[in-house]
């Protein structure tokens, strides 16, 4: 699986070997470095994703080096992509335009004042062309990583390589990034990936002369920093929460965030609420 860049939790151990945080106690090493102190006067929901989603879509908005006017397209409206979606604005881009095919979630896109594409309705890349004059997004965000759906023949074929153990991962969303963007722009890729992927354009990537960030979160970067625009009312992070669930129905949470049940985008777990 790649290599390993840090000590992460629950993340497997080739990150550490750490025990995750979603129980009722968690144990937490070097605790003078990892822990930061919350100051009075914000609830827990505005803070917890300061551990992890939203460092995450800030520094991949952060990735794509917006400018003033930019038009940045965003594959992928997870908790992630959501958090992208409105970092992108507050770091100054004109227009976001965001790329998925589940309801609830271009629903929440559109809340966060992005233009949204069903990539099951239309062709996305020529599709961004229309809406870009035919230059193609500034920079474009891989915000789905190695399980991206497709609906196209290399959606078929990562399947098929994934299933005969030749291929990790399926890095759909990945190929079309890298065509969809404009030349010199810039490929911004939070999206996790493990291992190996095929078929990637490379051809596209240097003649365009795209410029590629990517990278496993700096999170203790951005606490301070997003931790003021919290403060401030830039954003109220506690918006891409659709479930709240009892430790317990933990397992029925995994359940129908995987298949998409019950419009779930995103769930909190508390420990000792009652079920």
């Amino acid at each position: 699986m790649g290599y390993s860049p840090s000590g992460l939790f629950g993340y497997s151990h080739m990150m550490g070997g750490y025990a995750g945080g979603q129980a009722e106690y968690a144990r937490v090493p070097f605790a003078d470095v990892g822990l930061f102190k919350i100051p009075d006067g914000l609830t827990d929901e505005q803070v917890l994703f300061l551990t992890d989603i939203f460092p995450t879509g800030y520094m991949a908005a952060e990735n794509c080096d917006i400018q003033p006017g930019d038009t940045v397209a965003i594959w992928g409206c997870g908790p992630v992509g959501q958090f992208a979606i409105r970092s992108a604005y507050m770091l100054g881009a004109e227009r976001v335009i965001a790329i998925d095919r589940v309801p609830e979630r271009l629903q929440m896109a559109k809340d966060g004042k992005a233009e949204v594409l069903n990539y099951e309705e239309v062709d996305v890349g020529e599709a961004l062309k229309d809406m870009t004059g035919g230059r193609g997004p500034d920079a474009c965000m891989d915000a789905v990583g190695m399980e991206a759906h497709g609906t196209g023949p290399d959606a078929f074929y990562d399947q098929v390589k994934q299933a005969v153990r030749m291929e990790t991962d399926r890095p759909t969303a990945l190929r079309q990034v890298i065509v969809a963007c404009r030349k010199g722009g810039t490929v911004s890729i939070p999206g996790v990936y493990g291992g190996f992927v095929d078929k990637i354009p490379m051809g596209a990537a240097m003649n365009k002369a795209l410029t590629f960030k990517t990278g496993q979160t700096h999170v203790h970067r951005y606490l301070r920093p997003l931790l003021d625009r919290v403060q401030n009312g830039d954003i109220d992070p506690s918006f891409v929460i659709t479930h709240r669930l009892p430790l317990e129905q933990a397992p029925h949470g995994y359940e129908i965030f995987k298949h998409k049940k019950d419009n779930c985008i995103k769930i909190v777990l508390k420990p000792g609420q009652a079920a």
